[in-house]
């Protein structure tokens, strides 16, 4: 529940807008965030928690292009979130602390920073990877592979299949 209370706290922070179930924020303070908790909490345990289907949304983007955005319902929010806060500092250990994307407390600003240390420092040598299109195309079988070489936990795998399967076949569901 320590895990879900904070999921909940982080995702509300956020705000965003509701999904296809027209359920807020708002609605759910009224009701009892304890009392939303303790749902979100059971289904798993029961085995079953189902992802909603997300709103999605097109983004536009330079050259005519979209990026296309998934809206998904507060409850899976949290459940994502939840996910994030278990799995997050297990795969942070392995990173090198010369990586910046998509890293908690690591910002464009701070690589920009390491970059320009770096040049006074006479390092000449960067390496700049873009994954482009990468979180439209990853096969879940792949990443699922990867992921269960670090992660020896049953029901967090089972829930991290849940969703990203919730997308289809292949690529990840991105919030807002």
């Amino acid at each position: 529940m320590e895990t879900l209370r904070e999921a909940y706290a982080l995702a509300s922070k956020n705000n965003g807008a509701p999904e296809v179930d027209g359920v807020t924020f708002a609605v759910i303070e009224a009701q009892g965030v304890e009392k939303f908790l303790e749902q979100i909490h059971d289904e798993p345990m029961d085995r079953t928690h189902v992802p909603l289907r997300a709103r999605r949304r097109e983004i536009p983007k330079d050259g005519g292009k979209v990026r296309v955005l998934s809206i998904p319902a507060i409850r899976d929010r949290v459940v994502q979130c939840a996910l994030k806060l278990i799995m997050e500092p297990i795969f942070e250990a392995d990173l090198q602390p010369g990586s910046y994307g998509y890293r908690p407390k690591r910002t464009a600003h701070l690589a920009v920073h390491r970059v320009a240390t770096a040049i006074v420092q006479c390092k000449t040598h960067i390496i700049d990877l873009d994954l482009r299109a990468y979180f439209d195309t990853v096969r879940h079988h792949l990443l699922l592979e990867k992921v269960a070489r670090r992660i020896n936990d049953d029901e967090v795998m089972r829930l991290l299949k849940l969703m990203l399967t919730a997308s289809g076949k292949q690529g990840v569901r991105r919030a807002v």
